[in-house]
C-alpha cells in the first residue's frame, strides 16, 4: 500500500511544462485526463462486469446463455421502442443496428490523443524558435516565490537569457530586399518565420487553429461514430429539462435491445431474436452527455482565446501599448524621445515573439515579474544603444586612414 501511495504521489508531482496559457491545458491536460477517466471507467465495466445480458429461451443450458451473451455483445444488436413492432425483414433491422458500444473505449482513447497532439506538434516546434520558452516561463514563475537576492539574480538571467535568445533571431544580412521583408513581418504580419522575429505567434496561432478544429470536429465525427444527431444532442437534453421530460431515456443510447443470431445443428440452423440489455449504456450515455457540453464548452474557450492572442500579437499598436505599460509601472518611461525609443524597442528589439514570451511570463506568474523582466530588457537595450551612438561618433571623428595621426606615416 505504501508503495502504491507513493507512486501516486509521484505522478501527482510531475513538473507541468510552462509553455503554453491555461486555455491550452484545458484541451491538452484536462480534457485528455477526463478521457482517460473515462476510458478506465467503461473498461473497467466492459470487461470486469457484464456489459449485456440477454433473455434467453428456457431450453438453454448454461454454455448457451454464455454463447448468446457474447455473440450479442461482438455483433451489433438493434432497436425499437417496445410500442413498435419489429417487422419480419432482417434487412430492416439492420438499418437499425447499434454498431458503437463495443468500441466506445478506443474511441476514447482516439479522442484523448487528437486533444493532445497539438500540444506535441507545438512543442516539436517551438524548440525551433531559438527561445527556450520554457525554461524562460518556469524561471520566471519560480521566481516569484523565492528570496528578493535570489528572485533578482533569477530575474537578471532572465533578461540575459532573453536577450541572447533574440539576439540568436536575427537576421545578420543588411540589404534593401531583407529591409523590406522585416517591415513586411512587423507592421503588417504578412511573413512570418524565425528571422522576422514572429515564428512563435504564428506556431503557437496554428496550434490554436488546430484546437478549434480538434473541439469541433469531434462533436461531427461522434455524430458519425454513434450513427445519431450527437451535435444536436445537448439541445434536445436542455430541451427536455425544459419541458420537464425524462432526458435520461435516450433513444441514442437504449438499455433494452434486440439480438439476431444462428446456431448451427449439423445440417440444420436454428434462427433465435433474443431481448437483451445493455447497462454499459447508462455510462456511455452519461459520459456522452457531458462530453457534449465540454466540446462545446472547450470550442468557445479556445475560439475566444484565439481571438484574444491575435488581436494583442498581430496589431503593432497592441503590443506596443503592452510594454509601454510595464515601462510607465517601473518608472522607465519619460515623454517624448522615451516614447519614441520604447516604440523602437517593441518592434525592433522584442519583436512578436519578445512580446509573446513576456505574455506567456504574465500568464503563468505575475504582472509584476513581466515588469521587472521589461525594464532590465529596456535597460540593457538603452545601453546597448549608448555604445553604439559612442561607437559611430568615435568612428565619425576617426581620421580617413584610420590610424591616430594625420600624416598618416608609419611608426
Amino acid at each position: 500500500m505504501d508503495s502504491i501511495i507513493g507512486s501516486v504521489g509521484r505522478v501527482a508531482n510531475v513538473k507541468v511544462r510552462n509553455d503554453d496559457d491555461l486555455n491550452d491545458r484545458v484541451n491538452h491536460l484536462y480534457t485528455t485526463g477526463i478521457l482517460i477517466i473515462f476510458t478506465v471507467v467503461v473498461s473497467a465495466r466492459q470487461y470486469v462486469g457484464d456489459p449485456i445480458r440477454c433473455w434467453c429461451p428456457a431450453q438453454f443450458t448454461g454454455a448457451h446463455v454464455d454463447y448468446t451473451n457474447n455473440i450479442c455483445w461482438i455483433s451489433n444488436t438493434y432497436y425499437y421502442p417496445i410500442e413498435f413492432v419489429i417487422p419480419q425483414d432482417i434487412q430492416a433491422r439492420k438499418q437499425h443496428e447499434l454498431t458503437y458500444y463495443q468500441w466506445v473505449p478506443v474511441m476514447l482513447l482516439v479522442q484523448a490523443l487528437m486533444f493532445y497532439l497539438p500540444c506535441i506538434i507545438w512543442r516539436l516546434l517551438n524548440g525551433h524558435s531559438g527561445i527556450n520558452v520554457d525554461r524562460i516561463v518556469s524561471l520566471a514563475s519560480d521566481a516569484q516565490y523565492e528570496a528578493p537576492e535570489v528572485r533578482m539574480r533569477t530575474i537578471k538571467y532572465v533578461v540575459r537569457h532573453i536577450d541572447r535568445c533574440l539576439d540568436n533571431q536575427r537576421e545578420s544580412r543588411h540589404r534593401c530586399c531583407v529591409t523590406l521583408r522585416h517591415i513586411l513581418s512587423a507592421k503588417l504580419s504578412l511573413l512570418c518565420g524565425r528571422r522576422y522575429g514572429n515564428y512563435l505567434v504564428s506556431t503557437y496561432l496554428a496550434m490554436k487553429v488546430l484546437y478549434i478544429s480538434n473541439g469541433i470536429g469531434q462533436l461531427f465525427m461522434l455524430n458519425a461514430f454513434l450513427a445519431t444527431d450527437y451535435n444536436l444532442y445537448g439541445f434536445q437534453v436542455i430541451e427536455d429539462l425544459i419541458v420537464g421530460e425524462d432526458w435520461t431515456a435516450s433513444k441514442r443510447f437504449p438499455r433494452v435491445t434486440m439480438c439476431d443470431f444462428d446456431i448451427r445443428q449439423m445440417s440444420n440452423k436454428h434462427h433465435y431474436s433474443v431481448q437483451c440489455v445493455l447497462p454499459i449504456n447508462l455510462f456511455n450515455e452519461k459520459i456522452y452527455i457531458f462530453m457534449w457540453f465540454w466540446l462545446v464548452f472547450v470550442s468557445i474557450l479556445t475560439c475566444y482565446s484565439f481571438v484574444t492572442w491575435l488581436w494583442h500579437m498581430v496589431f503593432p499598436s497592441s503590443r506596443i501599448h503592452y510594454v509601454r505599460k510595464f515601462l510607465k509601472v517601473m518608472d522607465r518611461l519619460g515623454s517624448g524621445p522615451d516614447k519614441k525609443l520604447a516604440t523602437r524597442f517593441t518592434m525592433e528589439y522584442l519583436r512578436h515573439d519578445g512580446v509573446f514570451t513576456l505574455r506567456l511570463v504574465g500568464k503563468n506568474s505575475s504582472d509584476i515579474v513581466v515588469a521587472e523582466i521589461v525594464s532590465g530588457l529596456w535597460d540593457l537595450y538603452r545601453s546597448k544603444k549608448t555604445i553604439q551612438i559612442r561607437n559611430t561618433v568615435s568612428s565619425a571623428n576617426m581620421p580617413p586612414n584610420g590610424g591616430p595621426e594625420s600624416d598618416g606615416e608609419d611608426v
